[in-house]
This record gives C-alpha cells, structure tokens and sequence, in this order.
C-alpha cells in the first residue's frame, strides 16, 4: 500500500533525513545517434543528475534506476520506460521525477494532465531542469500548463502545414512516399517503371479485362507463378514476393496511379510519373469493376456481392456462408453457419443467422471508428516518430470517412482479413497489405498486433434469425415502427374529435381489430416513445411484437414489460 506523502515527509522529519527520492526520465523521437557511446539520453541524464546534486541540501537524492527512452515519440504515453516509471511511483518509490525539458516527458497537454493527476494520488512532482519550475507550487503548475499549450499548439501547427504541403506537392503531381506500387520505382519526388514489374500489372489488367471476376484472374495468375513485389524488410531482410490475394489485385486494378495519376483523399491529379495504363483505359476497367460489384452472381437468380464470404468464422471455427431469401420479390442477404447449411434437418443444431446487410455496415463503421482514434497512429506503426504520427494520422481520417461513405463497405473485400464472431464479442484482423496501400505507408512499418481488435456486442433473437450488436454501432431507426406510431396518434385525435371508432377504420380501409392495435401506440410511456424515435428500442420492440402484446394501462407496466424484450 502506498504511504501519503505528508505520511513519508513526517517520518523523514522525525528520522532526521529528509529525503526526496528523484528519478531521471530522458527520451529522444529518433534512434539517429543512439549507437554512440554517449548520445542525446546520457547528456540528458548528466545534466539532470547535475542539477539533483546541486538541491543536495534539499535532501534531493538520485535513484539508480535510469528510465530512458529511445526512438519513440513523445505522442503517445505508451513506451516501456514511461510505464515502468508510472508503475515505480505508483509504488511509492518515486518523489519526484526530473527532466532535461518538459516535451521529453509528454508533449500532449492532455497527457500531461493525467501524468499530473496520477503523481498527485503518489504524492510525487515534476522538475525540469532547463525551465526552471517543478510541479510541487502552483505557481509552477501554472507554467507548465501555459509552455505545454503552446507546444501543443505549434505541434498542431507543424501537422497542418506538413498536411499542406503534401497536399500542395501530390497536386502537383509529385511522389510524397509510401508503399512504392507493383510496376514503379522511386527516384526522388516522383516513380519511375520498373519494364520487368509493369508487365505483370499490364497482365492483371488484361486478366479482368478479359474475364471480369477477380477469382479467375487470382487462379490464372498463381498459375502462371506471378509474385507480389519484393520489397526491403527489417535488418536488411526481404518481404513480399508471394502469390496474390483477390485484394491485392483489386487495389492494383483500382489504384490511379498506373492510369499517370497521384491520389490525394478523394481526389487524384495528373503525376509527374509516366502510366503504365493509358488513362481512358483505366477509366474504362473502373466501370466495369463497378458495373461488376453491382451484377448478381451465381446460378439462378444471383446473390449479391458478400464481401466477408469466406472471412467470417464463428466462436468454434465454423465458417459462415453467404446465403439468401427472397421475400415479397425483395432480396434478404445473411451469412449463416456451415453446420446449419450442411445439417438443415439436425435437432437441437445451433449457429448463427446474421442478417448480411446489417453486419457489413457495423463492421465498417467499427473500423472507421478505430481508425478516428488519435492513439491508433501511433499504434500502427512499429517504432513510430512524432512526425510519422502527425502525418499518418490525417490519412487514417480521410479513410474512415470513405468507409462510412455509401459504399464504404465495399472495402471489406480487401481490408478484412478475418472476422471472428462471438456471444459477447467480435474480433476483427485487418489485411496489412491493404492497410499500408490505403495508408500510402511501408507494410513493413505496420506493427502486426494492431491489426487485431476487438468491441463487445450483444445478441438479439428474431425467429431463426440473429443480430449482433455492436458496442457503440449506430443507432438504427424502426420506420414501419414509427409510421405506425404516427398514425395512432393521428388516429386518437380523430377519436377525441368525436369519430366513432366504426367509421374511422371504415374510412381508413382496416379492421377494428387493426385499428385496436394501431391505437396502442398513442399510450406509449414518453421515453418508450423518445427511444423508439432516436432508434434506440430494444431489438424485440416491433410493431408485429406491440400489436400482439396484452393492454398496459400503466406507464411502469409498459417499462417492465419492454425491459424483458431486451432481456
């Protein structure tokens, strides 16, 4: 248990030792120097031992323990010496944490709050050496807080302007780095063909050209033994060179910059590079990779397009297969288990019925939201530097903005590489072939672990049907719920106007039995109302579920009884 610091200061006074236990943390962004045998950390180090010498008479006494960080950005307050420094004051070993310059510890005002808060429950405090202030008086809080808003500011600053000149470079036309395209080498600002590499993405296009379904040009590319693009690894180490993936080849054929062009977001603009597809061609293979994703597949009536088919497993392994059915000449996607499909007459046979539509939106909105994330920049990059961050992190904002676009789930083919379902979580492992294209980013700067991810769900039942709720999906709207609510409050006022009930339904062309039951709804609870409006009900709470449920008078009644629905 850790002791109050008045608790430490009374028995180092009573002792007659008064001592303040001082720990160095030092960090560098860059590894650039680290190899030397004294770098950029031992010059902080010294200089921060120095000044714990010169406060002597204080009682200020340096721990042994270094805490140095090297090559990683000050961005984020995932680095190993930081936690082991936070874990050590937690324990109460700690009383006061020196520093060469107060970026070296955070360089977010909103970390450095939390580090603040959390040496406050330790009863330890900050002192850099170069500023002159510690956190021990309020006087040197308040410094602090006014040096790390502006360091904030200009660090947001520097991101806007290295945003804007990407920006103003791709317009005109220049290579602004990033994963170097199958086909291209990069020489100075701009790419240059590679004669043996091009002939493959010439071959590719030729493929789908000829062919039109992605699946036949992968088979007839592995046979003709046609590799990924190798490219330079860790420690001098090759990757790349493997057979392609249907993704891979559908961001090759998608990508601008064979038709001449540099993407920029939304955007392309005529590159300084030569294409190695004529641009009205790559127009053309575009609309008829559109025209394609919208065309039925498969014998009889065709199913449409299931981007998970064959990514999807569930918690035992089982794979779920798209499947379909039609109903009132409307056409229902689902992915349903393997087992339910090869054993349709088993008893007591369980497995899932996800509704195709739903689950693909959810999903993309779930990655949409990790990639808005300002932590996931830093995660995704194995060693990153706070430049990196600040200019990935942009690029991570204008993907989940296309993927919650209208045919954002159009990425799934790709991006997905496996979606595993559970009864109260979902985990998702993204492709990080794709991820690196989208990004414009080096495969091999991805760290692998943060490909993977997962968010809680909930399950809702509906018949053989099942709904995965995703923690923090969007909300989705009831409208034949809601038409219906409408209409029993317009119906109510008829009534209260003097209509009699035999009339109403007569004039309205329905039942007594089904007015009856529209009526319901103008007696609802106000907040049952509110939720069905914002989309919030619980999943049971539908019209067919309402007009068959027994007459509740009383509000509470109404509450419970829709509280077992959810349960």
């Amino acid at each position: 248990m850790v002791r109050p610091a008045f608790l430490r200061a009374g028995e180092a006074i009573m002792s007659g030792k008064p001592k303040i236990r001082c720990a160095i943390y030092t960090r560098k962004s860059s590894e650039e120097g680290l190899d030397q045998e004294f770098n950029s950390l031992d010059a902080q180090y010294e200089a921060c031992a120095a000044y714990v010498a010169s406060q002597k008479h204080e009682g200020w006494v340096l721990l042994k323990d270094r805490y140095d960080d090297g090559g990683i950005s000050g961005g984020t307050l995932e680095r190993p010496a930081v936690q082991r420094l936070l874990a050590d004051i937690d324990a109460g070993k700690v009383d006061r944490v020196i520093v060469y310059k107060v970026d070296r510890l955070t360089r977010s005002l909103a970390d450095f709050a939390k580090l603040v808060e959390r040496f406050d429950l330790a009863g330890a405090s900050f002192v850099s050496v170069t500023q002159s202030f510690n956190t021990a008086t309020s006087m040197g809080r308040l410094t602090l807080n006014v040096l790390l808003s502006f360091a904030q500011f200009e660090r947001e600053v520097t991101a806007e302007r290295i945003r804007d000149k990407i920006a103003a470079s791709k317009k005109k036309g220049m290579w602004m780095g990033g994963n170097v395209p199958l086909g291209y080498d990069a020489k100075d600002r701009t790419l240059e063909i590679n004669n043996e590499e091009s002939q493959t993405v010439r071959a590719i296009f030729d493929l789908y050209e000829a062919h039109r379904s992605i699946g036949v040009v992968k088979k007839i590319a592995d046979k003709r033994g046609m590799r990924t693009k190798r490219r330079p690894g860790a420690e001098g180490a090759l990757r790349g060179d493997r057979s392609f993936s249907r993704g891979h080849i559908h961001l090759i054929l998608t990508n601008p910059v064979y038709a001449g062009r540099i993407r920029h977001k939304e955007k392309s603009y005529e590159g300084a590079h030569d294409a190695i597809i004529s641009p009205e061609r790559w127009d053309r293979i575009q609309a008829l990779l559109s025209e394609d994703a919208a065309r039925p597949r498969g014998k009889g009536v065709g199913s449409t397009r299931s981007p998970l088919a064959g990514k999807i497993h569930d918690e035992t392994g089982d794979r779920l297969t798209p499947s379909h059915a039609n109903k009132k000449g409307r056409r229902y996607r689902y992915y349903v288990s393997n087992r339910l499909i090869s054993n349709p007459g088993a008893r007591d046979q369980t497995g899932w019925r996800l509704p195709a539509e739903k689950l693909e939106r959810a999903i993309t909105e779930m990655i949409a939201r990790r990639f808005e994330t300002s932590a996931f920049s830093s995660e995704l990059l194995a060693s990153p530097t706070a430049s990196e961050v600040d200019l990935l992190g942009p690029k991570m904002a204008a993907i989940a903005e296309r993927l919650k676009g209208q045919n954002g789930c159009d990425h799934l083919a790709s991006l997905v590489q496996t979606v595993t379902v559970a009864p109260s979580c979902m985990t998702i492992d993204l492709a990080g072939t794709a991820l690196a294209d989208l990004a414009e980013i080096h495969e091999d700067l991805i760290d692998r672990s943060s490909l993977t991810f997962a968010t809680p769900c909930a399950i809702r039942r509906r018949g053989v049907e099942t709904r995965v709720i995703l923690d923090g999906a969007a909300a989705e709207t009831d409208d034949a719920l809601i038409a219906n609510l409408a209409k029993a409050h317009s119906l109510f006022d008829k009534l209260r106007a003097g209509g009699a009930l035999g009339a109403i339904a007569e004039r309205e062309g329905v039942s007594r039995q089904r007015l009856n039951q529209v009526l319901k709804l103008a007696f609802l609870a106000p907040d049952l109302v509110g939720k069905i409006l914002d989309g919030r009900q619980p999943e049971g709470l539908t019209m067919d579920r309402l007009s068959r449920s027994p007459r509740l008078d009383l509000w509470k009644d109404q509450r419970a009884w829709v509280a077992c629905l959810a349960d």
